[in-house]
This record gives C-alpha cells, sequence and structure tokens, in this order.
C-alpha cells in the first residue's frame, strides 16, 4: 500500500523521498517529502484506463526549476497578503515580497520548498502519510514557532483526504491549501471540462489582484459556474477580472455553513468521463486556470506546459485575510488548534 524510493536532492543536498500509496482498486497517489507535492495521480476513466490526472515533472530539478507550485502545500499562508504587511496587536509584520510588491503562498521559501518529516500510515480504510514540519518564529517574517502536521489519505474508495493540524507557541496567521494543477484526460487544455462550483459570489480585486473587500454575486456573470458549465465558455469575455488575471484567477465564497464539511465544486472531463468532487471545510476556495504556465523545462511524457494546461481547485480562507477586519480571521493563538479538511472523490461517467 506505501512504497517509497530516492527521488533526488533538496539544494541543501539532503535525499528527496517519494512515497507511492496505493488502493485495492488500482488507483494511486505518487508524493515526495519536498513540499508534500503530489508527483502523479492515477485515475481510471470509464473505460477502466487509470492515467496520471495532475501535471508535475519526471525529476527533482524539474520541481526546483519552475516557479508555478506544482502539486504542493502552500503556507504559511496561501494566496496574497497586500504589500506583504500585516499587523498583530498592533505590531506591524513585514513579510517577504516574492511578488512585488505582495507576498504570496508564503513566501520565497515557504512550505512548498522545505523536506518535511514523513511518517506512512495504514488502515482497513486506505493508505497515506503523515507529513510534519516545524515553521520557526521569523519564517519569512511570520511570529511564532508553529508545528505543522498534514495528511494525506488514500482510501479503498478513491478519494484523498487532507487533514490539516497546526499550533503555535505565539499569536500568528495560517491558511494552508494544496495546490494541484488538473487535466482530467489526455487533453492540451482544460477549457472543455465542466465546472461548478457551490457559490454565488467572488471577491472582486483590484488590478494587482488584492481584494477590495466587495462581494459580487456571480448570476448571468462569467463567474457563474452554478450549473455546470464549460471553463473555456467565458474565457475571452472582456469582463475587467478575466483580462487582469489573463483568465480566472479569483476567489469563490462558498455557500456552506460554519466550518462543516460540504460540497465545494464538481470537475468533469467529457473526453475521459473523469469526474473530480471536492468536498471541504473552508470558506472558499480560489480557482486558477494556469494562466501563467511558461515552464521551458519539459513536464511528464514530455509535455509542455502553457497557459491554461491545468486547473486548481486551491481551499481556503480568504484571501489578503488580515488587512480586512470584515474577512474570516486566520488568526492562530496558543491556547488553539487550526485545523481544516478538504477531500478529493474520483469517479468515472459513462
Amino acid at each position: 500500500m506505501v512504497q517509497h524510493r530516492h527521488f533526488g536532492f533538496a539544494p541543501d543536498g539532503r535525499v528527496v523521498t517519494e512515497y507511492t500509496i496505493s488502493n485495492r482498486t488500482g488507483m494511486e497517489m505518487k508524493v515526495i517529502d519536498y513540499g508534500c507535492t503530489i508527483t502523479s495521480l492515477k485515475v481510471p476513466d470509464r473505460y477502466g484506463t487509470y492515467e496520471d490526472v495532475v501535471l508535475g515533472f519526471k525529476s527533482m530539478q524539474g520541481y526546483l526549476d519552475s516557479k508555478h507550485y506544482y502539486g504542493c502545500i502552500v503556507g504559511r499562508v496561501a494566496n496574497r497578503i497586500a504589500n506583504g504587511v500585516f499587523s498583530l496587536d498592533q505590531r506591524e509584520y513585514i513579510l517577504e515580497r516574492n511578488l512585488y510588491p505582495h507576498h504570496l503562498h508564503g513566501g520565497k521559501n515557504g512550505f512548498d520548498k522545505v523536506i518535511w518529516r514523513a511518517e506512512a500510515v495504514q488502515n482497513d480504510m486506505g493508505a497515506g502519510i503523515n507529513f510534519y514540519y516545524l515553521s520557526p518564529d521569523g519564517d519569512e517574517g511570520y511570529p511564532g514557532n508553529v508545528n505543522i502536521n498534514v495528511q494525506y489519505f488514500l482510501t479503498q474508495e478513491n478519494t484523498i483526504q487532507f487533514k490539516y493540524r497546526a499550533t503555535t507557541d505565539q499569536k500568528t496567521i495560517i491558511n494552508l491549501t494544496q495546490h494541484s494543477y488538473f487535466n482530467l484526460g489526455e487533453n492540451n487544455d482544460i477549457l472543455n471540462h465542466e465546472l461548478y462550483i457551490n457559490a454565488d459570489k467572488i471577491l472582486l480585486l483590484d488590478k494587482t489582484m488584492i481584494p477590495s473587500g466587495e462581494l459580487i454575486n456571480v448570476r448571468s456573470s462569467p463567474f457563474d459556474f452554478l450549473s455546470s458549465k464549460r471553463i473555456g465558455r467565458a474565457m475571452d469575455s472582456d469582463h475587467e477580472l478575466l483580462r487582469i488575471g489573463h483568465g480566472y484567477d479569483q476567489y469563490w465564497v462558498l455557500n456552506n455553513k460554519g466550518n462543516k464539511l460540504s460540497d465545494a465544486a464538481r470537475l468533469y472531463d467529457p473526453k475521459s468521463g473523469r469526474v473530480l468532487r471536492v468536498v471541504t471545510s473552508e470558506p472558499g476556495i480560489q480557482l486558477y486556470t494556469g494562466n501563467y504556465l511558461d515552464d521551458l523545462i519539459s513536464g511528464k511524457n514530455g509535455a509542455s506546459y502553457h497557459p491554461h494546461s491545468g486547473v486548481c481547485l486551491e481551499t481556503q480562507q480568504y484571501p489578503d485575510s488580515p488587512n480586512h477586519p470584515e474577512f474570516p480571521s486566520i488568526v492562530l493563538r496558543p491556547d488553539e488548534v487550526y485545523e481544516s479538511t478538504t477531500i478529493w472523490k474520483f469517479s468515472a461517467e459513462g
């Protein structure tokens, strides 16, 4: 159920290990301890043929050379923090401005660029990996020593469960997500994939992709995925938000209540019949259609990754939350535990 092999070396010379997790039906996930990165995910189509449905690279060098967060965990805080600045208890913290002038996905050396301690887990329900990392006080500018546990668990029912847990020794902020790019079929792009998102509203963004704080109703707009629609149907729309992001790169506020698990999205590839259903305890989801993919290094099987080669469905808290008191808080205190769950459910329609 769980095997491992040498995958390469991290920039500091440490060995990177790849773990292969499989279930009784034949579904298989491969993940490395560098960034908790999913390197391969083989899922059956309507005919029972297994193919890899995530973008990535066959060797470690590809992950080191790329800047597009293929398949990894991002944090301490996913998405953008405006001008790389936030305040806690009237103290200002300056973060790494790795997408100048803003902070993105935890900074220049975020959780995607460290080796996590890995521990295999297995029971009658399936198998997986527990990943552990201690993010030190001052890491990329964030306060507090933060202990993080992320579990990837593949069940016998072709679902993958992601459980996030963290504690801190001083007040800090945290917002984690998984950043895989999906392409559910042997397609050059994901524009013909059909998508449903359980959300009536998105956040309005400024020209630098920072939320204004205002919510926009999606109905009768290019952002209306309340019924399943082709992703590419309105990609070339004249809507300002699509022009700013060169495609979809927005945050949908889900119609769930509280932090209970509920439906977030459903991705379907008509060609292969593969379906991905996303369930989460998070309040929102960032849809990113790979608008800036431009890697010169070849992907798996010699693939060339270009804009819209894959799509990300990033369950997470609101972007730039520390600078918006009206948004749900992502503050973590020493007497609290950060917990979050997201589930990917795979199936096929004939």
